[in-house]
C-alpha cells in the first residue's frame, strides 16, 4: 500500500497515534484540478487532514473539513469516511506562489483570518458541525486548535506536503496524536517535542520513510502496539443518479426553465466529472414533478 493509515496505541501512557501517507492521491488530485504549486500544497494538506480525522470515525460515518481563507485561498473542502475514501477540491486552483512550497508559503496562501468548519455525519438525526477561527493558515496547527477547542481532546497534528522546484508534490502525509481518557498529557507534550527535533515529516516521507517509521520515532521508548493498517483511496460519491436528484430538488419551475434552455450541465467539483441532461431527459423529469404535484 502506498496510500494508507497506521493506527497505534501506547496503553500505559494513554496515547493513540495515527500516521498516514496520501502522496499518490495528493499528486493525482493536483493534476486533476490542474493546480498550481501553492494550490497543490493546500490540497495535500486538506486530503491529509481529512484522512486523519476520518480514521477516528466509526463504521458508516463521514467527516468534511472546510476552510474559508482570507488571502488567495477562497475555499478548500476535503472529505473522508470511515472506509478510507477521501476527496478534496480547492478554489481557486491557481493560487500564485513560486515553488518550492513549504509550510510558510501555505500559511501565506490561506491567511491567518478565516474559518475552519468541521462537519460530521455520525449516523444520527442531526449533523455535528463546529466552526473555529483560523489561527495560523496551516491546517495542521488549525486542526490541533479545533480538536482542543471544540472536541476538548488534547491533541497534536503535524502535516507535511513539500512541493519541489518544478511545482510537483514530493510527498503528502501526516501524524495525529491524542490523549485518551485518563491518559498522560505530559507524554503528549514530550512526543510533540520529539517530533520538533526530527527532520520535517514531509521530508521524511519524500525520502521514502513510512508512516510506521514516523510513529516509531515519535513514540520513542514508549511501549506501543500497532492496532491496524488500512488503505486510503480517492473516491468520489458523485453519479448521474445523484445529479438527477439534484435537478429534481430545484422544483418544476426551474426545471421548466432548463427545458427551454435545452440542456443542463452539472460538473462535480471534486472529480471534474460532467453530467449532461438533454431536453428530452429534462422534459421527463418535469413531467414526473408535475404528476407528483398534481397527485
Amino acid at each position: 500500500m502506498k496510500n494508507y493509515v497506521v493506527r497505534a496505541i501506547a496503553r500505559e501512557a494513554g496515547i493513540r497515534g495515527l500516521a498516514c501517507s496520501v502522496s499518490e492521491i495528493a499528486q493525482a488530485t493536483a493534476r486533476r484540478h490542474q493546480a498550481t504549486s501553492a494550490s497543490a500544497a493546500v490540497l495535500g494538506y486538506g486530503l491529509t487532514g481529512a484522512a486523519l480525522l476520518g480514521s477516528l470515525l466509526k463504521v458508516r460515518q463521514h467527516v468534511a473539513i472546510k476552510i474559508e481563507g482570507s488571502r488567495a485561498l477562497r475555499k478548500l473542502v476535503a472529505e473522508s469516511d470511515s472506509y478510507g475514501h477521501i476527496r478534496a477540491y480547492i478554489a481557486p486552483a491557481d493560487i500564485p506562489g513560486q515553488p518550492p512550497i513549504g509550510p510558510a508559503e501555505v500559511a501565506v496562501a490561506v491567511g491567518q483570518e478565516g474559518l475552519l468548519t468541521v462537519v460530521k455525519d455520525l449516523g444520527v438525526k442531526d449533523l455535528y458541525e463546529s466552526v473555529v477561527p483560523l489561527q495560523t493558515g496551516r491546517l495542521d496547527a488549525d486542526l490541533t486548535y479545533y480538536l482542543m477547542k471544540s472536541e476538548q481532546v488534547p491533541s497534536f497534528v503535524e502535516i507535511g506536503v513539500p512541493v519541489d522546484n518544478s511545482g510537483a508534490v514530493r510527498a503528502a502525509g501526516g501524524l495525529l496524536l491524542q490523549v485518551m481518557p485518563d491518559g498522560d498529557v505530559s507524554v503528549l507534550s514530550q512526543m510533540a517535542d520529539r517530533l520538533d527535533d526530527l527532520p520535517p515529516l514531509g521530508e521524511m516521507l519524500a525520502a521514502g520513510e513510512t508512516p510506521e517509521y514516523v510513529l516509531d520515532l515519535v513514540f520513542g521508548g514508549q511501549p506501543y502496539e500497532v492496532l491496524e493498517t488500512f488503505p486510503l483511496e480517492f473516491r468520489c460519491s458523485c453519479s448521474r443518479e445523484r445529479s438527477e436528484r439534484a435537478i429534481r430538488l430545484i422544483g418544476a419551475e426551474e426545471v421548466a426553465s432548463l427545458v427551454e434552455d435545452g440542456e443542463a450541465i452539472i460538473d462535480c467539483q471534486f472529480c471534474h466529472e460532467r453530467y449532461i441532461f438533454d431536453r428530452a431527459e429534462l422534459s421527463a423529469i418535469l413531467d414526473d414533478l408535475l404528476r407528483e404535484s398534481a397527485g
